[in-house]
């Protein structure tokens, strides 16, 4: 077979390295002019893990992991009023890695040894008995076997074939916002947590990097405009330093802005094209495990498509939809704890995480709060290809 793979993302990178492996011919397009850096730190969980390591790339991952210590609540006045373990703060245990998401892609791109074109996309495409012609922004045209969009939550290929995004996106009604800020803010594998009703702010400096991130969590703006506008009425009049961090956000060069959302469609494929990560069924990064369906679901795919063409998009969704629908359903819960809707909630959960250190059964408490993210990011038997 020979197919392309539209998004090098982590599902086009990592489904890009296993097609490999099993000997196909790959071609992976990006709008992009280079391989994307930076961006957030994301979780690597349960049956993803595996994936990483039946790939080979498991040891690889760990070798960038974030290795963040401890998340630190502060007030108003930048005073630490509560402090926890960041893996506990985050819901890992075992094997669970955490990495920036630049960081993984750079490991799964030097594990895919594939033909690349950055700076061009798939403009149109007409699905035919002998494969899919593509003509690409550059003007030039190709027929593949098979075409996969792995091109995000606006996704391209999705829109060309199944129709307009509203279709298929459900806004969890807040947006989050992330750029790299030129200064340390005094942390050093650390990670600071400001919140006010309606408005989280996030700020953490991972091993390796000169500077931190920023990140803005908030319930969605009334009012449309640029990024940089939307982000300065959303945190109008906030404490602590958001103020110079907003300011610092309109400047910065990489700042990302978009909607926390999901997406849901009823068929992931036609004919010839298919959908995988986040353009199939993003979870947001509310849910904590996109990255994870990325990795499951660019491994069942590709293994799949290598047991046959026929029935393979059939046979992906069949083993992956309940994996989503149970990844999925912990965004909305969880952004219920992630940006609160009152003082007394947020004083209520800071007073709860100040006192979680010295509960008795301190380690039972913890395991019930994780037993959801454990029991989503495990909700698959994976096959053996």
């Amino acid at each position: 077979m020979d197919i392309l793979i539209s998004g090098a993302g982590v599902a086009g990178l990592s489904l890009a390295h296993w097609l490999r492996r099993y000997g196909v011919d790959v071609t992976v397009v990006e709008r992009a002019d280079a391989l994307r850096d930076g961006g957030y730190k994301v979780d690597v969980r349960g049956a993803a893990v595996e994936v990483l390591r039946r790939g080979g790339v498991l040891e690889r991952v760990r070798e960038v992991e974030t290795r963040v210590r401890d998340v630190h609540f502060v007030d108003a006045r930048g005073r630490r009023v509560a402090t926890m373990s960041a893996d506990v703060f985050g819901g890992r245990e075992g094997e669970d890695v955490e990495v920036v998401r630049g960081d993984l892609l750079r490991v799964l791109r030097d594990a895919a040894d594939v033909e690349y074109l950055f700076g061009d996309w798939v403009e149109d495409l007409e699905d035919g008995d002998s494969g899919v012609r593509v003509r690409f922004g550059s003007g030039a045209e190709r027929v593949f076997d098979v075409v996969v969009g792995a091109d995000g939550v606006h996704s391209r290929v999705r829109g060309l074939v199944f129709g307009e995004e509203e279709r298929f996106r459900h806004d969890l009604g807040h947006h989050v916002s992330i750029f790299t800020s030129s200064s340390a803010h005094g942390l050093d594998r650390e990670e600071l947590l400001y919140a006010e009703p309606g408005r989280t702010t996030n700020v953490y400096r991972t091993a390796g990097d000169d500077g931190a991130r920023a990140l803005f969590l908030f319930r969605s703006p009334e009012h449309a405009g640029r990024p940089a506008e939307q982000l300065a009425r959303a945190f109008d009049n906030a404490g602590w330093k958001v103020p110079e961090l907003v300011a610092e956000a309109a400047r910065a060069q990489d700042l990302y802005f978009d909607s926390v959302s999901l997406i849901r469609m009823d068929r992931w494929s036609s004919g010839r094209v298919v959908l995988v990560g986040d353009a199939a069924y993003a979870a947001s990064p509310a849910s904590g495990q996109g990255t994870s369906l990325a990795l499951v679901g660019a491994y069942v795919l590709a293994g799949e498509l290598v047991e046959g063409l026929e029935g393979a998009f059939e046979r992906y969704e069949t083993r992956m939809r309940d994996f989503v629908t149970a990844n999925q359903a912990l965004a909305e819960a969880n952004l219920k704890g992630m940006v609160l809707s009152s003082k007394a909630k947020i004083w209520f959960q800071t007073r709860m995480l100040r006192l979680l250190p010295h509960l008795p059964g301190r380690d039972r408490v913890i395991e019930r709060i994780t037993e959801p993210i454990r029991r989503a990011a495990t909700a698959i038997d994976l096959p053996q290809y």
